[in-house]
């Protein structure tokens, strides 16, 4: 959203933030953490708009352990968890919910009555019918098409001259051309260039960083949903982005239903889309056209540049880990030798795209709100600022608290001493990890965890398995002199140069 509609809104809310927080009551404030630098922003800055992302968290974590207590906007105290315990009793119990602003976020951007939207019972249907498309044997059948894309690229690589090639762009375009056509059974080019770019918009347009926005954010948690919905027709870039979004998006996805019932009417094959996978199983009678419209903003947004920017990650790690690379490369030529490659065979491919993800989720921390009195455990005691020895945290009903994805993924009780360092041999020498199960892969929260565990996690897996079996097979990949890429957090865990730009430019060679 842009700079001129916060100032605008936090001139409106200023007024009714003073009034809230001389209600404000915390459980927590015994809990150690850092002293505040500020009391308008708190740590707001230093955790979101930090240059590299865990500048200071990491920090944090190492200095006061896997819960620490942090300020937020206006001295408001916000309770960081990376314990797996306590994640785990957060993700899969109901005394959590998402926090104001990004439920507005969620809402706004995905559609009210997309499956991340919804809640109860309505979740739950929606979920059920969805995950037809996505069990381990559904993703299957999308394996050639995965490669049809991965193969693309090659061709585009081929394609290009430069001796410094930004490999975001082609990743980001095979992932949406296979969410395209592996569940909704169209090409990129049969959805428009406008939906296309328009897609592309609404994911910069949401990964925009202002220190006012840190604000209206805070000032946001506190008025209704509804009061974004209206403000949705306010005449901004940003608002007028997603309007046209959802405005294709339901114009293509009706045409795309009506298309499917058409075919089924006249006995015609269907393909293996995820359409047709819900038409000719048995959850058909639980979801309508409708519902399936309503959930392919989502599918689109939401998988297309996530699983573009792990693969970007990982190969610019293998650009730094030269000797890795080749090892990998030897497996992969290897498992070229057969006459059918199992990706999930593959010990190398798949140690690697776990430590990727293990260093780079998508969305490192997750804010949440109680909407109630609990009580959280954990996994390992913390020390208060009394001396008391804690294994259970009390929190009051408002009590916000923000899920350290990333830095549970770096805690060295779980993950060993080098827990900050690529190490993918982590994962194939034998160690045993206490901890509690978290994550649907690997034990990570990558894909988030519980209910609203991503479902197209097995489909991201696979993506990854097929496109970075190719690339490496057909190319090698090293560094380009002076080019500086570190993660930032934005809308996501994203790959920023030093002139701050969303890229990873590599010098790219054909073996």
């Amino acid at each position: 959203m842009e700079l001129p509609l916060y100032a605008i809104a936090f001139a409106a809310l200023t007024s009714v933030a003073v009034h809230l927080l001389f209600r404000q009551r915390s459980s927590i404030r015994q809990i150690v953490g850092p002293p505040s630098p500020s009391w308008l922003f708190g740590h707001t800055l230093q955790l979101r708009l930090s240059p590299q992302y865990g500048d200071h968290e990491f920090q944090w974590l190492k200095q006061f352990g896997s819960v620490y207590r942090l300020k937020t906007c206006f001295g408001q105290d916000q309770l960081m968890v990376a314990d797996p315990l306590a994640l785990q009793y957060i993700l899969n119990g109901s005394a959590f919910e998402r926090s104001g602003m990004l439920n507005v976020m969620v809402d706004l951007i995905f559609g009210e009555k997309s499956v991340v939207a919804s809640k109860g019972n309505e979740h739950r249907r929606l979920r059920a019918a969805l995950n037809v498309g996505f069990t381990a044997t559904a993703v299957r059948r999308y394996q050639p098409i995965f490669e049809k894309m991965a193969e693309t690229i090659l061709e585009q690589l081929d394609n290009s001259p430069a001796v410094s090639t930004d490999i975001f762009p082609h990743l980001t375009n095979a992932t949406l051309g296979a969410i395209s056509e592996a569940l909704f059974g169209t090409s990129i080019k049969d959805l428009g260039d406008e939906f296309v770019e328009t897609s592309f918009q609404t994911i910069e347009l949401s990964a925009s960083r202002f220190k006012i926005k840190a604000l209206v954010d805070t000032l946001g948690d506190w008025l209704p949903i509804r009061f974004w919905r209206v403000a949705t027709h306010l005449p901004t870039t940003t608002f007028r982005t997603i309007r046209r979004g959802s405005y294709l998006t339901n114009q293509i996805g009706r045409q795309i239903v009506r298309e499917r019932l058409d075919a089924a009417r006249q006995g015609l094959e269907m393909n293996d889309d995820l359409f047709s996978l819900m038409w000719n199983s048995d959850v058909a009678d639980k979801i309508s056209g409708d519902d399936i419209i309503a959930q392919m903003r989502l599918i689109f947004l939401a998988g297309q540049d996530t699983t573009a920017t792990t693969v970007a990650f990982g190969l610019l790690e293998l650009a730094r880990n030269p000797t890795f690379q080749e090892k990998l490369r030897a497996e992969i030529q290897d498992a070229l030798g057969t006459s059918a490659v199992t990706y999930d065979g593959m010990p190398l491919l798949n140690a690697f795209i776990k430590e990727t993800v293990r260093l780079y989720p998508a969305l490192p921390i997750s804010d949440r709100i109680a909407v109630q009195d609990t009580t959280i455990p954990l996994a390992d005691q913390i020390i208060t600022s009394t001396g008391e020895r804690m294994s259970h945290i009390p929190v009051l009903k408002g009590q916000h608290i923000t899920l350290c994805i990333a830095a549970y993924q770096r805690v060295e009780s779980r993950w060993g001493t080098d827990s900050h360092e690529f190490n993918p041999f982590r994962w194939l020498d034998g160690a045993e990890f206490r901890t509690e199960a978290v994550g649907p892969y690997a034990n990570l929260l990558s894909f988030f965890g519980g209910p609203h565990t991503c479902l197209g996690w097995r489909f991201a897996v696979l993506q990854m398995q097929v496109i970075i079996f190719q690339l490496v097979a057909n190319f090698s990949f090293a560094q380009v002199e002076g080019e500086l890429v570190q993660p930032r957090f934005l809308s996501n865990l994203l790959p920023i140069t030093s002139s701050g730009e969303k890229a990873v430019p590599l010098s790219i060679t054909r073996i």
